[in-house]
């Protein structure tokens, strides 16, 4: 980490990605909750500044790239928290897990190449660093009737 520009937010707009401006939370808890090196971030679901974009349950019918993009929505929703806690997206020193939720019909089998659309940016941004633990399953609903919803746990190098 430095104090000229951010890397990780530079790796991101070279991708054609930006962070919203906002990502409001829809009930009451933190966005995100540090413990000495950890921060631990809130769930966020496939929304664009507070307004839900992409809507459950995926079926075996759906667009799995559709599916991936909301996934990769969540992500782009926890990066901005990540910036506001820390200041800085380098700040991250390890992305240790990511929780991923999918609403999904009874049967839908393939949760987890949903979420990877939100583990193939951070694996993206951070490279090695990136890599990290993860669970994905299919749940019956979501808040807002969203398709897919990511928390994450990150590792961050010390003030």
């Amino acid at each position: 980490m430095s104090d000229g520009p951010d890397p990780i937010e530079a790796r991101l707009t070279a991708m054609g990605l930006c962070l919203p401006k906002s990502s409001p939370s829809r009930a009451n808890f933190l966005p995100y909750r540090r413990s000495g090196n950890l921060l631990f971030l809130a769930g966020q679901i496939c929304e664009w500044e507070g307004v839900p974009q992409a809507f459950g349950p995926v079926t075996a019918q759906t667009d799995l790239m559709v599916a991936k993009t909301a996934a990769q929505m969540c992500a782009l929703n926890l990066l901005f928290n990540i910036r506001a806690a820390l200041g800085r997206l380098d700040r991250v020193a390890t992305v240790l897990r990511l929780g991923g939720f999918v609403s999904a019909e009874p049967g839908f089998a393939s949760g987890p190449m949903v979420v990877d659309g939100a583990s193939e940016l951070f694996i993206a941004l951070y490279g090695e660093r990136g890599r990290h633990a993860r669970t994905a399953v299919c749940v019956s609903s979501l808040p807002a009737n969203a398709m897919v919803e990511v928390d994450a746990i990150l590792e961050i190098t010390p003030d």
